[in-house]
């Protein structure tokens, strides 16, 4: 059974830094595409970034670039999204997500391409 648990959220202010991550069962991140996407209030879900071990790609949203760097813990199939110097835009519920198309890349990152969803963490940066 394929699941996706994030930790790490929380209340920073404007310039700090919190770093999320997914704990993913059920599947190798060896051959899937795994990342995260957020949703502000009222905003549409967005890609933020992913990243494929088997292609060696990665993706970030033109936003976060410089800021947040996805990364992978080999030994505890976890995922993590390092955010620094955020921002109040950045304030939003961040999902982690899966694409389980075996040995996809990561050029783009649509909601479309998700086949399973986290239930979400919240992150609130203070102005």
């Amino acid at each position: 059974q394929v699941q996706l648990v994030e930790s790490g959220g929380g209340l920073v202010q404007t310039g700090g830094s919190l770093s999320l991550s997914c704990a993913a069962s059920g599947f190798s991140l060896d051959y899937y595409v795994i990342g995260w996407f957020r949703q502000a209030p009222g905003k549409e879900r967005e890609g933020v970034s992913c990243f494929s071990s088997w292609h060696g790609s990665t993706y970030y949203l033109d936003s976060v670039k410089g800021r947040f760097t996805i990364s992978r813990d080999n030994a505890k199939n976890t995922v993590h999204l390092q955010m620094n110097n955020l921002k109040p835009e950045d304030t939003a519920v961040y999902y982690c997500a899966a694409d389980l198309t075996q040995y996809g890349s990561c050029g783009t990152w649509p909601a479309t391409r998700v086949n399973y969803w986290g239930k979400g963490t919240l992150v609130t940066v203070s102005s």
